[in-house]
């Protein structure tokens, strides 16, 4: 079996890169493991076109084009082209992508094509408080419509996706994103410090950072040693400013006192992070499905992640961790007090909520129900 991922996002070093590119990593590798073949083709970062083995993934990035307004017409041409030179080489028996990805290719027969729903234009237009662009609109209803199958990363984003979007009577399956539990796995020799808040994630509105920030002036007034982490890259408005320079404008110096910006970090780093971390906290207003909370659950650490979207298939609350009101700032605050308040009551759930994701987000497991997925397809 040959699956083919088209993202533009797959890791690539020096460059920073989203929770797709390392699910499509995590999957791909585990896939090569089980002797399947494994492609990778997407839009390169430099003005370059260059192909990759890394660990048995054949990785294809070409050249993005630069004509405005047009881009779209080009890319997609230039994806297609690859496509079909991959395809020659080693027949593709599957083509899987994000929910955009099938607007503008070609369908190549006795090609199966998957949508896998990371969370498109249309899913995360409520938590971004905006409408439907009509051109980015048009082009999901035509990927959908070219889709034979699809799989939700969690009941949350295969149902709040179907208030839009038609899967047109074909298969949908929920199948977990996968964390690697050889990287995520606790650091013995690492301490954590006492009332430390660890975020990790793109910095922006949706992520619940500002709501994080108002909450911690409520722990500091209790815990004034306490210190804000704030790990991810700077989302960018249309006009091309930041969001971190927003919240500096919006938030006063004394308020940002131990709040502390760390930008990007590879991958490779975060389990140290997390480590290191009292308390982690990610309160998204909307989410498919997150790799963070799972990956700091992992890691043996307590996690306050949010009440809204995947949040209660994620944690079960003081059992697993905690689920906060992403819009409340005071809940926020409350729920990590709760932590500190709580130490050994926080460590048993802490304990729990491994043991749990062990179970949900075991890679073993969900190779298998992926693979099966493919083969269902394919039938």
């Amino acid at each position: 079996m040959h699956i083919c991922f088209i993202t533009s996002e797959f890791p690539k070093q020096g460059f920073p890169h989203g929770g797709v590119g390392t699910f499509v990593a995590t999957l791909g590798k585990a896939l090569v493991a089980q002797g399947v073949k494994v492609s990778v083709i997407g839009l390169n970062y430099i003005n370059k076109e260059e192909t990759e083995n890394i660990e048995g993934i054949k990785v294809y990035r070409v050249v993005a084009k630069k004509q405005k307004g047009l881009q779209w017409y080009f890319n997609s041409r230039a994806i297609a082209n690859k496509i079909k030179e991959v395809h020659g080489q080693n027949p593709i028996d599957v083509i899987e992508t994000a929910e955009l990805g099938l607007a503008f290719l070609p369908k190549i027969k006795k090609i199966k094509y998957i949508i896998r729903l990371h969370g498109g234009h249309h899913f995360f237009a409520e938590g971004e408080n905006r409408g439907i662009n009509p051109w980015k609109g048009f082009q999901e209803k035509r990927s959908f419509s070219k889709a034979d199958g699809f799989i939700g990363v969690s009941e949350y984003v295969k149902n709040h996706t179907a208030n839009y979007l038609s899967y047109h009577n074909k298969p949908v399956e929920i199948i977990n994103l996968p964390i690697s539990f050889e990287k995520f796995n606790p650091i013995q020799n690492i301490q954590s410090e006492k009332h430390s808040i660890v975020f990790v994630g793109t910095v922006c509105e949706k992520k619940g950072v500002r709501q994080l920030i108002q909450a911690f002036q409520i722990i500091k007034q209790k815990y004034f040693e306490a210190n804000l982490y704030i790990y991810g890259r700077d989302w960018k408005f249309p006009d091309g400013k930041s969001y971190v320079s927003l919240l500096k404008e919006t938030f006063n110096t004394k308020e940002l006192e131990n709040v502390f910006f760390k930008g990007t970090v590879l991958h490779d780093n975060l389990p140290e992070i997390y480590e290191k971390a009292h308390v982690c906290v990610f309160p998204s207003h909307i989410e498919t499905q997150g790799l963070v909370a799972p990956e700091a659950m992992a890691m043996e650490k307590i996690v306050v992640f949010s009440e809204t979207g995947p949040g209660p298939e994620t944690i079960i609350p003081f059992e697993t961790g905690l689920l906060c009101n992403p819009h409340d700032p005071k809940d926020i605050a409350e729920k990590i007090k709760w932590v500190f308040n709580h130490p050994e009551e926080a460590v048993k759930i802490a304990k729990q909520a491994r043991e749990y994701a062990l179970k949900k987000y075991n890679l073993s497991i969900i190779i298998d129900q992926n693979i099966e997925f493919y083969q269902s397809i394919l039938k």
